[in-house]
């Protein structure tokens, strides 16, 4: 029998929580006035990863952990985006935008191959690859 883990075990959660922890401190010094606007963005963005992972692993099929593990990727990419936006308003020093890139594309490969290793070779999640899923066409 499979043994059940947590998605506190997951690398990829860890790495996603620390990013969102380094996005809270860098923010710290943002302008007061982008405080309910690029700051709480990108904020949101960040913690936004790390819950979808949370929550995606709290559903009981690999289809549902695929999805929110999507949902977490588009979150990763609005945060990389407003990360460039946050280094030409420069409100980063060159240093932190370098070292949020870099974490963010790091944690962007580590979902990537998650998503994939979930999928498996077909690109539907493993259980519906492995037909043990139902399709609309079995109640006829």
């Amino acid at each position: 029998m499979e043994a059940k883990f947590s998605y506190r075990d997951l690398r990829i959660w860890q790495e996603a929580v620390e990013l969102a922890l380094a996005i809270y401190r860098a923010t710290a010094a943002f302008p007061k006035h982008e405080l309910y606007g690029l700051t709480s963005q990108m904020r949101r963005a960040a913690v936004s990863v790390s819950s979808n992972i949370a929550e995606g692993k709290g559903h009981n099929s690999d289809g549902d952990f695929c999805r929110f593990l999507f949902h977490a990727r588009g979150s990763l990419l609005e945060l990389q985006t407003q990360i460039v936006i946050a280094c030409g308003l420069q409100y980063l020093t060159k240093e932190q935008g370098t070292k949020l890139t870099h974490d963010s594309d790091a944690l962007g490969r580590g979902l990537n191959g998650l998503i994939q290793a979930i999928r498996g070779p077909r690109g539907a999640p493993k259980s519906v690859a492995n037909g043990e899923e139902r399709r609309a066409n079995d109640d006829v």
